[in-house]
């Protein structure tokens, strides 16, 4: 007998109740959600989904529930959405307490002891789940017990189905500021990250294991090609933690991107590191339609750059942003204040570095200790901690992450990297010209006609 399965989305600690839709991340869908939504669909199950980021408040969320009666109620949870899946998770129990509740995601894969103390979650489940899941449910099905705590299996990435895009309630938009044509959709090619980041890792390999485990280029145009005809996409974000790390698998993709006919724009991640080593493929990228990176320049200090075992430096990350200046690409900045031993010569570093590299997006963060990471372990050696509530645990700027750091000084920093953005009318024009690739002696002279007049 099918299931009736509903997945909450309980992603509040981005903007709140009734910010579904909104440009930026309030309209981005939950990847892990969709897939399994798709997955349990796959196998014969009734599936629905609630983004809490479209509802009103609790007592429509509850209403919700009383109207569906779902079987089987399923979150994903970052450390931020903690408080948030709980008190769902309470809802749930008290309008059918027969329910089964399931939370998984990075939080329970890294801390499951967080979730014990909860009656009201039935099952922690530990790492991916497109395999192990849908076990589950034949389990109830078949009206077994769930065991308290589950490890799922690690998935063949192309033998998995597509996203299930409709059970979320709004399109994608990217922020507004970037400009990308609608449709928009992010994609998801790989798991994993090869690189060592003190602020990430060993958190990653905890859900995803030791290697990076990406989508054949074939399994990606095939969802791309199923995208272009359901939804005629015009712009698009591949949304791996470091999509460049595979230079031949990156080439690969490129190639067909353009055989295949796609022209949409496209935003990923990268580094500064592999920008400045493989010049000639960023370059394909960007003519194939790669029209934002976003890099991690994080620190414009070497020596807060190793100690966050990052594995670049300011001058790498000064000529990434030449080279993508070079090229038309616009910069997608992340960096961080705040971070444990920087001093405040250093945040200045920081604040220098930015305003050189001049990015066309600012996103600038308050260094948070997130669970599962080697940084976090130090914070906690150290007593540096200060976040109370997890949903402190969000990168924003917003309030004060740990001891020892003057957050007034970094308030005024962060304000002072953000200057950049006014952009005077001349450096429009040369933004522009960059992007349509207009050759550099027509930009010299049609600069000096303007300052002239």
């Amino acid at each position: 007998m099918a299931l009736k399965v509903h997945l909450v989305f309980a992603g509040l600690c981005g903007g709140g109740f009734g910010t579904a839709g909104q440009p930026g991340e309030s309209s981005l869908i939950n990847h892990g959600l969709a897939i399994l939504g798709a997955v349990a669909r796959e196998a014969g199950h009734d599936v629905s989904l609630t983004d809490l980021r479209a509802c009103a408040g609790w007592d429509q969320f509850r209403q919700r529930i009383a109207d569906l009666q779902p079987d089987v109620v399923g979150f994903t949870m970052l450390s931020c959405h903690f408080d948030a899946v709980m008190q769902a998770a309470r809802l749930v129990k008290e309008v059918h307490p027969d329910a089964v509740v399931i939370v998984g995601g990075p939080h329970p894969s890294i801390v499951p002891e967080d979730l014990e103390p909860h009656a009201e979650v039935d099952v922690i489940f530990e790492g991916e789940g497109e395999i192990t899941f849908p076990r589950l449910l034949a389990q109830l099905e078949r009206g077994e017990t769930l065991p308290r705590r589950v490890r799922g299996e690690p998935p063949d990435l192309d033998l998995i189905p597509f996203a299930a895009r409709d059970l979320f309630p709004s399109p994608e938009i990217l922020d507004r500021d970037l400009r990308y044509p609608l449709p928009f959709v992010t994609i998801i090619a790989g798991r994993g990250c090869r690189y060592n980041c003190s602020f990430c890792q060993p958190a990653e390999r905890m859900m995803f294991g030791q290697q990076v485990r990406r989508r054949s280029v074939e399994n990606v145009m095939s969802e791309l090609r199923s995208l272009r005809e359901q939804l005629g996409f015009q712009s698009l974000m591949i949304h791996d933690d470091c999509l460049t790390e595979d230079a031949e698998w990156v080439a690969e993709f490129v190639r067909r991107y353009r055989a295949e006919g796609f022209r949409a724009p496209f935003i990923c991640q990268s580094r500064a590191d592999i920008i400045v080593r493989h010049q000639d493929l960023i370059a394909d990228m960007r003519e194939a339609g790669l029209d934002t990176l976003m890099i991690g320049f994080e620190s414009g200090s070497d020596r807060v750059l190793k100690f966050l075992r990052k594995g670049v430096t300011v001058e790498l990350n000064l000529e990434a942003a030449r080279i993508c200046h070079a090229l038309g690409i616009r910069i997608w900045a992340n960096y961080m204040l705040g971070i444990p031993t920087e001093t405040q010569d250093e945040v200045r570093q920081t604040v220098a570095m930015i305003r050189e590299i001049r990015p066309e997006f600012y996103s600038p963060a308050y260094y948070s200790p997130h669970p599962g990471s080697d940084l976090f372990a130090y914070c906690q050696e150290h007593d540096l901690s200060l976040i109370r509530s997890h949903e402190g645990y969000t990168r924003y700027p917003t309030e004060p992450k740990i001891k020892g750091v003057d957050y007034d000084f970094l308030g005024r920093m962060l304000a002072e990297s953000l200057r950049g953005r006014r952009y005077s009318p001349i450096d429009r024009l040369a933004l522009t010209a960059r992007r349509l690739r207009i050759p550099e002696p027509i930009r010299q002279a049609v600069k000096k006609l303007i300052v002239r007049h």
